[in-house]
């Protein structure tokens, strides 16, 4: 293209403060060349990890002068006590069936806010931006801090816990699940409330069956998380293997505290593995 031409190339603001070079091509014409953004980006990245550094006090000299002790913690840690096992039993049966029952509950709950959530499903603008907005304030509390809350309510124990668990669940399932029904095939739904079906009818019968298989996938895939997050929930007194975590480490048994961790470690490999083969049969 010609100089009169290169003016009407929209330019961003980056193209006004680097001017792009201008190319006289072998017929005359003359055409663009933008500079390019990676210098700009290396040097925006490399300033905010300086300021990061800087605000955070982070020091490499602490990490080399301590990597011994580093080094002896996880020496003990890989040198499990093995007679403490029986001690961790109890405590992880705990946890296993704090993460179901939790699950459960709050898969079981976030079914129907999902429903109500999908702009697709519920033309009520009003209802659905009340409930994502519920949603949207659950997924912000950290599970642990959420925990905290059901033990100063309702005590300490397995019971917080679970309470814990399931409105985190809930939160995760909801928002995950009302985007899955958004896609999903409508003319179905909408073939049956034009026979004479209601909506009840009409999602359970042309829905359901569409939704289904990504319900339970997104609720295996929060068993798993929640797996993982109450076996800390005891340090807020939640119950489960986060009350034996934190006494080992109070007492500076990482031997122990090595058992501890192998156990949930192999819990976890095995409920993960036993997860993904449900996923693919499901998809």
């Amino acid at each position: 293209m010609d100089k009169e031409n290169t003016s009407l190339v929209k330019l961003t603001w980056f193209d006004k403060i680097f001017k792009p070079q201008v190319i006289t091509l072998a017929n005359g014409h003359s055409t663009l060349r933008r500079r390019s953004r990676t210098p700009l980006i290396v040097a925006l990245l490399a300033i905010a990890i300086f300021l990061s550094l800087k605000a955070t006090r982070f020091d490499f000299t602490v990490i080399i002068s301590r990597f011994n002790e580093l080094l002896k913690l996880f020496t003990q840690l890989f040198h499990p006590k093995w007679s403490f096992f029986d001690k961790v039993t109890g405590p992880l049966v705990d946890t296993i069936k704090m993460s179901i029952l939790g699950t459960v509950i709050g898969c079981a709950l976030a079914l129907p806010v999902a429903v109500l959530s999908s702009t697709n499903i519920n033309k009520s603008h009003v209802i659905v931006s009340v409930f994502r907005f519920i949603l949207a304030l659950i997924r912000t509390l950290p599970t642990l801090v959420i925990a905290l809350v059901c033990a100063l309510v309702f005590g300490l124990g397995t019971f917080a816990g679970t309470l814990a668990i399931s409105i985190f669940t809930f939160g995760i399932v909801a928002k995950m699940l009302y985007e899955s029904i958004e896609t999903i095939d409508m003319g179905p739904f909408e073939a049956m409330e034009a026979m004479g079906a209601n909506k009840f009818q009409a999602f359970w019968a042309a829905c359901v069956p569409q939704i289904l298989p990504v319900y339970l996938s997104h609720s295996l895939y929060c068993f798993e998380m929640n797996i993982r997050a109450s076996a800390i929930l005891g340090y807020v007194g939640a119950g489960g293997l986060g009350i034996t975590i934190n006494e080992r480490i109070g007492w500076r048994d990482y031997n122990g505290l090595g058992m501890v961790l192998l156990t949930l470690f192999v819990v976890v490999v095995a409920i993960e593995f036993f997860s993904e083969y449900l996923r693919k049969k499901l998809s």
